[in-house]
């Protein structure tokens, strides 16, 4: 079963969710603020997805952050992404997709596309 995460009142999280519900697909919605965000899956994102895809450096979530943090991010300081994502799940780029070793961004054309492969 495929993994949607966002946050719920993200209008692309409520495109994602009811375009999936329109194909009467099965799948599992976690929440980044209400279901949290740990360690473990602050880490699989960091290293399974670039972070210039995975970070939304157009948010205002970005646009807050400290110019140290925004360096470090930038520079590729993985702790810092997996402490900024684990903090502010905001500003990850939403929908992100999961199945198994599977885990993309996105609801663009190509990721709807690898959505329904997955599906």
């Amino acid at each position: 079963m495929i993994t949607i995460f966002g946050i719920k009142n993200c209008d692309t999280i409520k495109k994602a969710l009811k375009w999936l519900d329109s194909m009467d697909a099965e799948y599992k919605y976690h929440d980044f603020r209400k279901d949290g965000v740990d360690d473990e899956l602050a880490k699989t994102l960091a290293e399974a997805v670039d972070t210039n895809l995975l970070i939304n450096k157009r948010g205002t979530t970005w646009r807050k952050l400290d110019e140290a943090t925004k360096e470090k991010v930038e520079s590729g300081c993985h702790d810092t992404v997996i402490g900024l994502i684990k903090n502010e799940p905001a500003v990850v780029k939403r929908p992100v997709w999961a199945k198994g070793n599977t885990i993309f961004v996105g609801f663009k054309s190509e990721e709807q596309e690898r959505v329904r492969t997955l599906l």
